[in-house]
Formats: C-alpha cells, structure tokens, sequence
C-alpha cells in the first residue's frame, strides 16, 4: 500500500551514503527477454484451453465430480500467478521511470496482452458464483475445495451486484480504455511537472518536501510553485476527476450498488456500519485532536495562525540532519528486532537481497510503496529516500507491509492478498515500534515533545487527514451524479472538508483549493484512505495489548499477518479482545493520539 520526483540524484549521495536500487531480475531478466515473450503467449494460450476446458462446467462439476473443480482453481490459480508475476513486473519497471517512452510501451502492451488472457479467465469466477447454495455447501465438505473456503465465501459476497456474462466481459476489456487509461494520464502528467522554485525547476516530490523545511520563507515559496503548476494543469485533472468519478457512477449503478463507497467496503470485507462508525468517531474528535495540536504548535512557531504550508514544518530545535541510510536501516531493524527477532530477520531479507529501490531520480513514482507481487516471488519496496526522520518512518511503514506480505504469501496467490482494511496493521506498527524505539532514548525534556510533536502529525495526517480525505471523496462522487463538476466546485468541497478538519488555527491560504490535485488515491483507488484511518486506530489499540501482554502476543501478531485474506477482521482481532463494531474500539484508539496531545500541553506548561 502507497504512503504520501527529484531532480536527478546519484545513489551514492555524500550524505546519505549508498542508495540501494532493487533487482527485479527474479521476475525478469529485462524488459526484451525471452521470458518475458514466452510468459506473455503463455497466459494467453493457457487461459484459451481453461475456458475450453472448463466453461459451462462447473455447476456439474461442484454437484458430480469435486475433484475436477478443486483442478481447476488450482490451474486458475496458477495462471493468477503468471500473470500476476508479468503485470507486477510492468508496473515495477514502469515505476522506476513513468517517463521514459520504452518503460511506458512496456507497461501499455503488458497491461492490454493480460487483459485480453484474462478476459477467457472471467467466466470462472462469473460461473462459481451461479453455483447454487446448496450444492456449493455441500462440495466444500470436501477438505481440498474447503481449502478455498475464504476465497470462494469472498467471491460469492459479490454475487448481488454481478452482471450478465458478456456486460462483464466488455466492462473487463474496456478498462483499459478507460479507467486505466485515466490512471496512467494523471501518472504520467504529474510525473512530468515542473515546480519553479525561486528560479529551480524542481519536480513533485522535491517540491512537496520542501514544505517541511526548516525556513518559513522556503515553505512558502514551494506552495506558491505547486499553487502555480496545479492551476495551469487544473483543466486536465478537473476532467480526470470527472471522468473517473462518472465511469464508476456508471459501474455502480449497473451493478446495483446504493451507496458511493459500497464497493469498496465490499472490497475490504468490512462492513458500511463499521466505517460509518469509525468515520463519526473521528470527526467528532477534530476538535480534540487536530484543531487543539495545531493551536499548540501555532503558538510553538509563534504565530496566531499557521499557514497552510506551516501545516509540517518541523518545530524549533527538531532535529533536521539527514541521516545516512545505513543508520535508518539500522534504527528500523533494531526497533523491529526488539519485538521480534524473525521480524526483523524478513525485513533484513529486503536490504540484502536487492528488494528495496531507495534513490530519487527524475522519473521515479513519487512516495513510496510495498509491490506484493506474486507469492512465487516476493515483495519490492520503492522509496523517495531523502534523510528526513519522516523517511525513517516510511521506511519502517513500508518493511511492515513487506513483512506482512511475505507472511501472507503461503496462502497462494487467490488468498494471500489482505484487504486494504488490515492490510495497513504491520506497516502501522512498524512505524509503532521505531517510534517507541526512538522516543526510549530521548534524554531531555525538549527532545521528547519533538519527537510526540512529530507522531502527533503523523497520527494526524494517517488519521483526521486521511478521514477528510473520504468525506472529500464522498462530496465530489455525490455531486458528480448531478452533472459535471468545475474546478472551482471541487476546490469548493476541497476546501470545505479541510477547514472543518484543520480547524482554525490554520488559515486555508489562497491557492489551496487546487491542492486536492495531486493525491494519487483519489486517481487509483477511490475511497482507498479510511483504511490508514482503520489501520492507524486499530494498531493503536492492538499496540496497547502489546504493552499490557503476558507472553504469546508475538505469535498472535503473527498468526494475524500470517492469516492474508483468509478470515474476517472480527475472526483476526477477537484473539486480542478487540471488536471493530463496537463504537468504543474507535474511542479507545483516538484516544491514544488525545493522550500524546495532553503529554504535549504538559510539557508547554512545565
């Protein structure tokens, strides 16, 4: 999962020491290899003889000969990581370099070779789930059908809202020409901006790190060059935003979903109710949570208001050094290896077998990300590594998915995948345990409330930004079913859900309303944000357990990441005492941010 592009930087920068560049060689060798060209006529010969072999058979099969369809999910299941592994490797490729014109043929031709294999692959799921109840019942009494009882109860979950076969087939091959085309437009626009800083033509990401500057005057005048470079590409990404926005209204309402985020909910296994319920939750916490910090650091900057690019500023005295990258390597597996030496053991797996791709360089995918990839393999990590402390944590956040993903991959390629909802709980925790690692040796007063200061905004931005981030979302996808939006109407509920969220220690400065631009999510994975808002609370309260446990909580932990998609949130957390439809779960987790803010109203006092 991604975490919120640089002039050109060589991996072995003085300051941060050696960078380390992944090797994507145990996919593929090169983007021409023979392999490559083999796996491709592969998937598409392959997916040809299943549909023969299997289409219209399968109701027969569940009800006569059990055996023949545990077959044929085990074929499908194998082409799932064929083709799994062909597509994670175009995407990884296009990543390093999303403007470079090979890299992006690369990425279009891979993408539409797959998506015509996998169009004789739809009608398996399509079919398995025209099975009727009764005799789906009672051929998973079989142990090696029953093998893919959560994979099979998740696909039946989506029965209600599946099409007749050939709607499913054209929605199926015309995403490419749709939404997936809109995906990579916004990519490969945003990757090729310029950002003219003070006379420097910086890209995104150099750009967007230069508001967490130590000078206030240098903070500024990056806002105003993305304020400037957002609004001279507003007309594209307005009609992006449209577009996508009415293509889903378009899919929804063929297939009878009631609310805009339905899908989704149905796609991370969680209930509407729960989401709703934690959504209130924090919202009604603004107050206690973001508007009181930004009221104390406003005073700690000494200002009335912050601006909106004062928002992360670091605080007076924080410590701004970069720091090597042998040093965060080293900080993130101590912390890991203190909870957990085989945590830390399949994090170091990353470093030393080339897993991790750490460098800036013009081109490169902005923020950072763990590719699960396919379990015949094994996860990559891709970071903007630039020596902030907040990199540290990004770091540990995306070695948390990494080792989660390893974890998960046993339970092969249909259930090692781990809804969004839980799929942020080691990332989270990872950053959890650096944190408590780093806070431990703080030896003053001072260095201590720089170090809550800054876990305060980051549970901030995980958790109330990320919420009003879905109530923008939520805003813009119901307006949208009333006609097109302008720019200005989407800067208008832009602006509306971040003054409530904000509050009014921070002034919403002129320019802002074209920052609802460059949030990927929005792009890639509607309504994809309130599972960093699930995961952070959750892993606040999971972390509390922790610090209260006997011994065995580190086999438990374990035996959640291991667990993938393979059982519910309720099934995963009840070990743990925890219950994610009780209201008072979601209290108890913003109350371990309220607790930190008070730590931080205590110590302005003393």
């Amino acid at each position: 999962m991604p975490h919120p592009v640089f002039a050109p930087q060589s991996s072995s920068s003085a300051d941060l020491g050696p960078l380390p560049e992944w090797d994507l060689t145990d996919l593929y060798p090169a983007l021409d290899a023979p392999e490559v060209i083999a796996d491709l006529k592969e998937s598409l010969d392959r997916s040809k003889t299943f549909e023969t072999s299997y289409k219209g058979r399968l109701a027969e099969m569940a009800r006569d000969n059990v055996a023949a369809l545990v077959v044929a999910i085990r074929a499908y299941e194998e082409l799932e990581d064929l083709m799994g592994r062909l597509v994670s490797f175009a995407g990884l490729v296009y990543a390093e370099n999303t403007i470079d014109p090979a890299s992006q043929k690369f990425y279009g031709d891979v993408q539409e070779q797959i998506t015509t294999a996998s169009s004789h692959l739809l009608f398996f799921t399509l079919e398995l789930n025209k099975i009727d109840d009764a005799v789906m019942e009672a051929a998973l009494q079989d142990p090696h059908l029953g093998h893919y009882l959560p994979w099979i109860e998740d696909l039946r979950k989506g029965k209600p809202y599946q099409l007749e076969d050939r709607v499913e087939q054209l929605f199926h091959e015309k995403s490419v020409t749709g939404a997936g085309a809109w995906n990579r437009l916004f990519d490969e626009t945003m990757a090729s901006l310029k950002f003219d800083v003070d006379g420097e033509e910086l890209a995104i990401e150099q750009t967007l790190n230069l508001l967490v500057d130590p000078a206030p005057e240098k903070r500024q005048l990056a806002s105003q060059a993305l304020t400037t470079t957002f609004k001279e590409n507003l007309r594209t990404f307005t009609l992006i935003t449209n577009t996508l926005a009415k293509d889903k209204e378009i899919s929804d309402r063929w297939r009878n979903f009631s609310d805009v985020a339905d899908s989704r909910h149905l796609a991370n296994r969680v209930e509407r109710e729960v989401v709703d319920a934690m959504v209130g939750a924090v919202r009604d916490a603004y107050p206690r949570l973001s508007h009181r910090y930004y009221k104390l650091k406003a005073k700690w900057l000494g200002m009335d208001q912050l601006n909106t690019w004062d928002r992360n500023a670091p605080l007076p005295d924080a410590d701004t050094r970069v720091i090597p990258w042998d040093e965060a390597r080293e900080t993130v597996l101590s912390a890991y290896s203190t909870f957990s030496p085989d945590m830390a053991e399949i994090a170091g797996r990353f470093f030393d077998k080339g897993w991790i791709d750490a460098p800036a360089r013009s081109g490169k995918a902005p923020g950072a990300f763990a590719h699960p990839t396919v379990p015949s393999v094994h996860p990559y990590v891709l970071l903007n590594y630039q020596g902030k402390v907040r990199d540290v944590m990004t770091l540990a956040h995306e070695l948390g998915h990494g080792v989660h993903q390893v974890l998960a991959g046993p339970n092969g390629p249909l259930m090692a995948p781990t809804p969004l909802t839980l799929a942020e709980t080691a990332s989270v925790f990872g950053e959890m345990l650096t944190f408590k690692s780093l806070l431990a040796k703080a030896d003053n007063p001072q260095t201590r409330k720089i170090m809550l200061a800054s876990k305060a905004e980051d549970m901030i931005n995980t958790v109330v930004r990320q919420i009003a981030f879905y109530t923008f979302e939520r805003k813009v996808h119901t307006e949208r079913r009333n006609g097109e939006l302008t720019a200005d109407k989407i800067g208008e509920l832009w602006l509306s859900v971040q003054g409530e969220s904000l509050g009014p220690a921070i002034r919403l400065n002129e320019g802002y309303e074209s920052f609802w631009t460059y949030i990927p999510h929005f792009i890639h994975s509607p309504f994809y944000v309130y599972a960093y808002a699930f995961g952070d609370c959750l892993v606040n309260s999971l972390y509390a357990v922790y610090e209260e446990a006997e011994a065995g909580f580190q086999e438990k932990y374990f035996d959640l990441l291991k667990a993938g998609g393979t059982k519910h949130h309720s099934e995963l957390l009840a070990p743990f005492g925890l219950d994610a439809t009780d209201p008072d779960f979601w209290k108890k987790g913003l109350s371990v941010i309220e607790r930190i803010i008070d730590e931080l109203e205590e110590l302005d006092q003393a």
